[in-house]
């Protein structure tokens, strides 16, 4: 029984929707209710029963009259329940509170959630086990925690309470105290804030409340009315701040109940954890800043211990305490003081990066004694004292991570922003250091960074034009050196693109993103025809669109370019007929077709146009050549403008009107029938196949076991002879990864257009320089119902790393339509990379036994005095000898070494295209010894990664 009700659970637990479609709540419920009364289930399984109702409360509960049903079924559970079942009393408390609190039975105060309030009151005041063995402090510990959370829910619950829960804390000397505490402060910061809601609260009030004084009229009115919607979210988000955003209880200047409640509370604090303490103090901060007849000095006594701690939770608590009360806490030596210690621990080396990374954004949002501005909440603004030589620590160094080399790029901009308006001689220093950084990064991704580098290169860039896009001589050398980048490196024409976007965006009044696009243009026209690659004029074609589409910039010399990449050459790019490249071209052409110099570029562009509809290699892009000629050569430039804009709605399926000639009307359906769609959802994508070992494996050759041992002699000849077949630049390594297409639209209520699909063109884009880059691959079709076509894709790696593929596919529908669909990521696993060793079958075991040998010797393996990029390591896990065999036999059988009959160790050996290698020495025993050795020390992690993977598996076995 208790096996089929941890089925429904877990079945519930993964979609209560569909578990509910069988049944229905209510019936459910009555089984959970039934089966936590019946005394012949174990309380493991009634613990089990309760997390449907504390998971998904307002499902099973939908009104609060079922809500209170339940709670009163529940507290009957309860009161049968013996007090030795700890657990199920804990959890039966939190069940309790999450449906009273979901079904609003709290908020409207019903006999329910009075009774059950009573119940965990009784509880928190039972001392009954203080001399006893403490099983009943989680219980006590567990009552505090509801009653916090009910009095979060529905604030003023417990106010006339305060005298009692005082007592209760101050009397609790076991680890129950700290709930204690957080109850009370809690409690207390709520009962203030209504009575600042009160337009009669005042000093006797507050003194009633806090004496337990119950013949005050207002507290009876104040604990008998319900808590609105409303207060509930102003409570949540109090905003403190010196402006004077916090409501006031005017109580005059006796407080002397209020001040010894809140200097008893933060005398114990020290016994509470940090994040207790932090927020216990910013409820007491509340409180204070709620009542300006006590003065924030109460606080001054923990400032000492506060300002030295080494707690990122009490350091913010700190500084929410100098947001709220500035100068008349903090003096001025204090403020110093923090600012220093926030420099210091923004770089702090045992910390880290977001601990660093949020000291330096309170940097940025410093809450100064006497603020000379008033920004908004979101405003950077540098406090008055972070001088340039105290910023000077957190310079930005090209060893920093992204993040952090970004923050303090930004940090240091404001620091020297001043310095570079009042002239030259201030750009001489702080920013002439900033650019600097900048062109070590540029350097880094000129010489071939990774993605990271990358990224956080143009992110800096963009922030150092943000700041400085009018110090006109830097902006001048960034235009230059990233023209020069671009050159190198034409793959990163998104990244240029997109900085320009951004910069013209965000920079108003600055014509810096225009200069940057008409520079790449004359570095694109031109670059040396020798330098020009089909993949750098795919990159060329991106960049020169985004160009065409400044009005400003003449477009002469683009056409130009057009031109002359059409023109017979090696490149033979009509006759090669790629519809990608096509499509960049067209791309160029249509916004140059809606350019305001059309007049200027109208015989070059047609003479464009027209060679692509008569040379080009593909029928699709002759065909829309042939539609912008005829648009080019017929209508005026007013009219064309119209027609391309008309044309370009957003997702292409855009009811069409009538046009403002008759050849708009005539060419709806060719348009329609040539442009390609976006599907709104991935249609298929690849799944992998079981494939066949590449190269070849182990042979079951017999081996002598009287032949002599392998000389040094035979094994250095063995391995020259490898490397000189196998490890020379010329030798095709590649790997071979089989795929299925699969389709991922399911067979329910899918467009029955997608049903036959053909001409599929599959395209995939990498997301790391550790692979060369991928041909398209064509595949015939998919047709729902039939079985999934095969897919071979062929890696040439260039480090045998695991990685990421883009992918993305054109493909024709039944109809006739064009469509593009971006499909889910293809993930390659290092396993994937793994491959036979690629040795000549002459050899047999023993020649590969001779290799192997060889390689491992000169790895290191065992006198450590390997090649510098070797390495080894030992890997060691828990398996059993059964187990330890079917590993092997399913892992590392195309890989292993034969053995010979006296050898206890399974020797493999991976060859990973390129040209690296890693060999396993398998050695049974307890554990199971798995020694290694490399000739590359970057590929010990992935294979630890692998190998803790398929041994835990074995594990679970």
């Amino acid at each position: 029984m208790a096996a089929n009700w941890a089925e429904r659970i877990s079945a519930f637990s993964r979609s209560p929707s569909g578990f509910l479609s069988e049944t229905t709540a209510d019936a459910f419920l009555a089984e959970l209710l039934r089966e936590l009364r019946d005394d012949r289930a174990s309380y493991s399984l009634k613990v089990l029963l309760l997390s449907p109702l504390c998971e998904h409360p307002a499902l099973l509960c939908p009104s609060d009259s079922v809500g209170e049903e339940t709670a009163l079924e529940l507290m009957s559970v309860l009161d049968q329940c013996p007090p030795k079942s700890v657990q199920f009393r804990c959890h039966l408390l939190l069940a309790l509170t999450t449906v009273l609190v979901c079904t609003a039975c709290v908020s409207v105060r019903s006999c329910a959630a009075q009774d059950f309030l009573d119940l965990l009151l009784q509880m928190a005041q039972d001392t009954g086990d203080l001399h006893g063995d403490g099983a009943l402090l989680s219980v006590r510990a567990t009552a505090c925690d509801c009653l916090r959370e009910l009095e979060a829910c529905s604030p003023g619950l417990l106010a006339q309470r305060l005298e009692l829960l005082g007592g209760l804390r101050q009397r609790e000397t076991s680890r129950v105290h700290q709930a204690y505490a957080g109850l009370h402060a809690l409690v207390l910061r709520n009962a203030v804030y209504r009575l600042t809601q009160d337009t009669s609260g005042g000093a006797e009030h507050l003194k009633a409340l806090l004496g337990g004084n119950t013949s005050v009229a207002w507290e009876a009115e104040l604990d008998s009315s319900p808590t609105s919607d409303k207060d509930s979210a102003v409570l949540s988000s109090l905003i403190l701040g010196p402006m004077g955003t916090v409501p006031t209880l005017q109580t005059g200047p006796d407080c002397k109940e209020l001040r010894s409640v809140l200097s008893s509370l933060l005398e114990e604090s020290y016994l509470l954890t940090p994040l207790c303490q932090a927020a216990l103090l910013h409820r007491l901060t509340e409180v204070v800043a709620m009542v300006p007849g006590v003065p924030p000095a109460v606080f001054r006594a923990q400032l000492l211990r506060l300002l030295g701690t080494s707690e990122v939770c009490l350091l913010h608590a700190t500084l929410l305490l100098k947001c709220a009360f500035t100068d008349s806490l903090f003096s001025a030596e204090d403020e110093a003081f923090i600012l220093q210690r926030l420099v210091v621990l923004s770089q702090h080396p045992l910390l880290s990066t977001p601990e660093k990374l949020f000291y330096t954004d309170f940097l940025l949002h410093f809450p100064e004694n006497r603020p000379i501005g008033c920004g908004g909440d979101g405003d950077e603004t540098l406090p008055v004292l972070l001088t340039p030589r105290l910023a000077a620590a957190l310079a930005p160094t090209v060893f920093n991570d992204g993040v952090t080399a970004l923050a303090r790029l930004n940090l240091l901009a404001l620091v020297y922003l001043e310095e570079a308006e009042e002239g030259e001689e201030g750009e001489s220093r702080g920013v002439a250091y900033l650019y600097e950084h900048l062109a070590s990064l540029l350097r880094v991704v000129a010489n071939g960074g990774g993605r990271e580098i990358v990224v956080t290169f143009f992110r800096a860039a963009f922030l150092f034009l943000f700041h400085f896009s009018h110090v006109e001589r830097y902006c001048r050398s960034l235009t230059e050196e990233l023209c020069e980048l671009y050159l190198r490196h034409t793959h990163l024409a998104p990244h240029f693109v997109n900085l320009a976007d951004r910069a013209q965006d965000k920079l108003a009044g600055s014509d810096w993103a225009v200069g940057f696009l008409r520079a790449l243009q004359g570095v694109i026209a031109d670059a040396p025809p020798a330098r020009l690659t089909l993949r750098n004029l795919s990159w060329h074609l991106k960049t020169l669109a985004r160009v065409a589409e400044e009005g400003e910039i003449r477009q002469r010399s683009t056409v130009g370019f057009l031109s002359s990449v059409l023109a017979p050459s090696p490149l033979s790019l009509c006759a090669g007929g790629n519809w990608r490249l096509g499509n960049g071209l067209l791309g160029v052409c249509r916004r140059l077709l809606v350019h305001p110099s059309l007049d200027s570029l109208l015989i070059p562009l047609a003479d464009v146009l027209l060679h692509l509809t008569r040379h080009y290699g593909d029928t699709d892009i002759q065909d829309h050549a042939r539609l912008y000629y005829a648009l080019l050569t017929t209508l005026s430039r007013e009219k064309l403008a119209g027609v391309l804009a008309h044309g370009s709605a957003e997702g292409g399926r855009q009811v069409a009107k009538r046009a403002l000639s008759c050849i708009m009307a005539e060419s709806e359906g060719l348009a329609s029938a040539l442009t390609i769609h976006r599907t709104e959802k991935s249609i298929f994508g690849l799944v992998e196949a079981l494939s066949e070992p590449q190269g070849e494996t182990v042979t079951d050759e017999v081996s002598d076991p009287d032949q002599d041992e392998t000389s040094p002699a035979e094994a250095n000849a063995a391995l020259e002879e490898y490397r000189a077949q196998f490890l020379v630049p010329g030798f095709a390594s590649e790997i071979t990864l089989n795929y299925r297409l699969t389709r991922t639209d399911g067979d329910g209520d899918c467009d029955s257009c997608f049903d036959q699909l053909f001409s599929i063109r599959l395209h995939f884009g990498l997301t790391d320089d550790h692979y060369e880059e991928l041909g398209d691959i064509s595949v015939p079709s998919l047709v729902r119902g039939q079985p999934a076509p095969k897919v071979r894709l062929r890696l040439k790696p260039r480090r045998p790393y695991p990685t990421t593929l883009h992918a993305s596919a054109i493909f024709t529908t039944q109809d006739g339509l064009s469509w593009l669909t971006v499909l889910p990521h293809v993930h390659v696993a290092f396993r994937q990379t793994f491959a036979p060793l690629p040795a000549p079958s002459s050899w047999g075991d023993s020649g590969r036994r001779v290799l192997f040998d060889a390689l491992w010797d000169e790895m290191g393996a065992e006198s450590g005095d390997g090649p510098a990029d070797c390495a080894t390591s030992l890997f060691c896990c828990r398996i059993k000898e059964a187990a330890l065999a079917a590993l092997v036999e399913k892992h590392f059988l195309p890989y292993r070494i034969a053995d010979l009959p006296e050898e206890e160790e399974v020797k493999v050996l991976f060859f990973l295209p390129p040209r690296s290698h890693v060999l396993l020495k398998i050695r049974p025993g307890d554990p199971v010894q798995f020694s290694i050795a490399a000739d590359n020390w970057q590929l010990l992690r992935h294979l630890n990664s692998y190998l803790l993977t398929i041994t835990s598996s074995q594990e679970d076995t």
